[in-house]
């Protein structure tokens, strides 16, 4: 049995791996920050196996009402994510699964990793009405990009669309993925028609 988050996106530290049952787990602070809420991990074992994973220190974590009917996701091929049984006891968030595989990943929610950032980038940037610019750089020193959309300095309107100020916030860059397809599909009249109108200022990931 083996736990490790030595990949990109990956956060936890293990405490006790004494048995299946109770593995013991602690979510690392953000960088040069006292706050801390995301978590993302790989869990090898044994197939068929019942696991017990305690994030001890969750109650602490920035915002802990956020662990409230909250359930954790996993996942066997790290493209398909479901909900997995999770319980919060007002300190320690427990999650609870038996693993048809013996190797299965654990997140916050549905992981966006730094890869998948620089090929969203990479992708709008085919696009003739894109245009990129760095207008920073993160506490971990990589890009904050800015996407220009169909910008026109005769359009009078500029639209400001920033995500992800927090890193664990991945499902706002899942959004923005998302918005950034149909916004470029040019068979999209709706998207056509905002492009007539207005330039979009997109920073996808701010953190």
């Amino acid at each position: 049995m083996k736990i490790t988050s030595a990949f990109d996106g990956g956060n936890i530290r293990c405490l006790g791996l004494d048995s299946a049952e109770n593995i013991m787990l602690e979510i690392e602070k953000d960088r040069n920050s006292e706050f801390y809420q995301w978590f993302y991990f790989h869990l090898v074992g044994s197939r068929g196996k019942s696991y017990r994973l305690r994030i001890i220190n969750a109650g602490k974590a920035a915002y802990p009402e956020g662990w409230k009917n909250y359930r954790a996701v996993a996942s066997y091929d790290r493209v398909n994510w479901f909900r997995v049984q999770t319980n919060f006891d007002g300190n320690v968030l427990e999650i609870n699964h038996k693993i048809i595989k013996n190797s299965v990943y654990f997140a916050y929610f549905a992981p966006y990793t730094m890869e998948q950032h620089y090929d969203l980038i990479a992708r709008c940037i085919q696009d003739s009405k894109v245009s990129l610019e760095v207008v920073g750089n993160s506490l971990d020193g990589a890009n904050i990009d800015l996407l220009s959309i169909g910008a026109d300095k005769r359009k009078k309107l500029k639209i400001w669309i920033i995500a992800r100020q927090h890193p664990g916030e991945t499902m706002a860059q899942w959004f923005i993925d998302g918005f950034l397809r149909r916004l470029l599909n040019k068979n999209d009249a709706i998207s056509r028609a905002l492009l007539d109108q207005a330039t979009f200022m997109i920073v996808p990931n701010m953190n």
